[in-house]
């Protein structure tokens, strides 16, 4: 039976052994970890790597340029590569997300450079759309075949950040074939009220990064103008509960619609003395919360 997991990214973590990596993520006390393919390891090695640490495999992330005709032939190629490795994991779903920091927008600025400061003609062309669109949905056909479910996930310094574009986006998908699989983090820094989002989608989100924003420095960052990089290194993260995202109510409503899926937690980059310090106190926080 179906219930809510709480996993832990690893991307606190720099430069240590993944072995460690997860050994601590356990031992803050969460159910598991994303888990994708990893270049020259088989699935087996992988999800032995998951068993030893006594950590369950939790859904993977697909990034691509899928607007981009160029590159349709292999997502699709990678996106059954993922999909086979979800299959194996007992993944149900899987994250799946536009890149594009690099996007030159028609005012010459990269998506990267206007993290948290869009505006409207920095989205992407009509026929970008359509071409993002087309390439989610056989993206999404090609996991269900396998039980898995492609779900949409919002990111800043991509090109998909604004509500405005989310909805664009999700207006022209196949929701039969794809999904919500939000961030709560990157919803907030994108100016979304997170609340109202999920109380908008709810029925349609099978799985959820949960992230804080710390929002003194989101007001300075904006005022600034500054890029990505630099909201990072000025502490836009933060742990669950010191921020402003409102997790309670978001909870309410996921509960609302029984929620059952995997929540997992992001601190892309912390301000205390250790990521397993950082991975306790949002542990903590949610157990709170009755997670």
């Amino acid at each position: 039976m179906k219930q809510t997991w709480i996993g832990c990214g690893q991307l606190t973590w720099k430069n240590m052994d993944e072995a460690q990596i997860l050994a601590e993520i356990a031992l803050a006390g969460y159910d598991g970890a994303p888990a994708s393919p990893r270049r020259g390891e088989t699935t087996a090695q992988t999800l032995a790597r998951f068993e030893q640490a006594g950590l369950k495999p939790a859904p993977g992330y697909l990034g691509a340029e899928f607007w981009r005709v160029d590159q349709e032939a292999e997502i699709l190629a990678r996106a059954e590569q993922y999909a086979d490795f979800a299959q194996a994991a007992d993944c149900t779903e899987l994250y799946v997300a536009a890149g594009g920091g690099g996007y030159v927008t028609a005012r010459g600025l990269t998506r990267w450079q206007i993290s948290g400061h869009v505006q409207p003609a920095d989205s992407l062309s009509d026929d970008e759309y359509r071409q993002f669109a087309k390439v989610l949905n056989r993206v999404g056909a090609i996991m269900l075949e396998r039980g898995v479910s492609a779900c949409f996930h919002n990111h800043v310094g991509t090109v998909i950040e604004t509500k405005v574009e989310i909805d664009r986006l999700w207006d022209m998908v196949d929701h039969s074939k794809v999904f919500m699989g939000p961030d709560t983090g990157h919803l907030a820094w994108g100016g979304v009220d997170v609340a109202s989002f999920c109380r908008e989608y709810a029925s349609a989100i099978k799985t959820m990064h949960i992230k804080d924003i710390d929002p003194t420095v989101l007001a300075e960052g904006r005022e600034k103008n500054w890029d990505y990089r630099t909201f990072s290194d000025q502490g836009i993260f933060t742990e669950l509960g010191r921020g402003f995202v409102d997790f309670p109510t978001v909870f309410k409503i996921l509960e609302k619609v029984n929620f059952q899926g995997w929540l997992i937690v992001e601190t892309d980059v912390t301000q205390q003395p250790t990521p397993l310090l950082s991975a306790q106190i949002s542990r903590d926080y949610l157990t709170s919360l009755g997670y």
